[in-house]
């Protein structure tokens, strides 16, 4: 009788784990599947944590933002965040690249901070101040630019799909809220 207990718990504890070990071996898969340009670590806004986008996103359709908080287009940062919040349940990221390459940004991450979280009520993945144009820009940003072209501005939109793929850009000019804007999203999300 024993050793039938102790064989059946055996069991269990087999099954358990093999059951914790699918949802890691399909993000493992994903991870792997994820193009190579979106697989660094990047520090969050005025954190010290950071994320990589393959692991933390691999699988999904981004909406990629190069952002600034003293810029003309700045309140574009309330239209990004009704679409994330409109659209994160089917699975859309939005991901903003803080930068300065346009001098627009805040003096300190601190403001930066304050801009986004506070003033606009962001809650999608802010990144820390980098580059994203020029033989400086980042990893991201360089591949953006050779599918598509280079950020002309702040409030450059990329949508990319989860191989990579660039579907759709827009300048500054086309707001959030826009038709154009909203039908972009919907064909992502196919």
């Amino acid at each position: 009788m024993k050793v039938k207990a102790t064989l059946l718990s055996a069991l269990w504890v087999t099954a358990v784990l093999q059951g914790a070990a699918a949802p890691v071996a399909a993000a493992t898969h994903q991870a792997q599947q994820c193009p190579a340009f979106l697989d660094h670590d990047f520090r969050k806004l005025h954190s010290s944590q950071s994320v990589n986008l393959c692991k933390a996103y691999a699988g999904k359709p981004l909406l990629i933002v190069n952002t600034a908080s003293h810029c003309g287009f700045t309140p574009q940062f309330k239209g990004l965040e009704a679409i994330h919040a409109k659209y994160k349940e089917r699975g859309l990221i939005v991901v903003g690249f803080s930068s300065d390459d346009f001098n627009q940004e805040a003096k300190d991450e601190a403001e930066a901070a304050d801009t986004c979280f506070l003033n606009y009520g962001v809650t999608f993945t802010m990144l820390a101040p980098q580059h994203v144009k020029g033989p400086d820009a980042n990893p991201v940003f360089r591949e953006l630019a050779r599918q598509t072209q280079a950020p002309g501005w702040n409030f450059n939109k990329y949508f990319v799909q989860p191989d990579g793929k660039v579907t759709q850009y827009f300048d500054s000019q086309v707001t959030p809220g826009s038709a154009r804007f909203s039908e972009a999203v919907e064909k992502l999300l196919k």
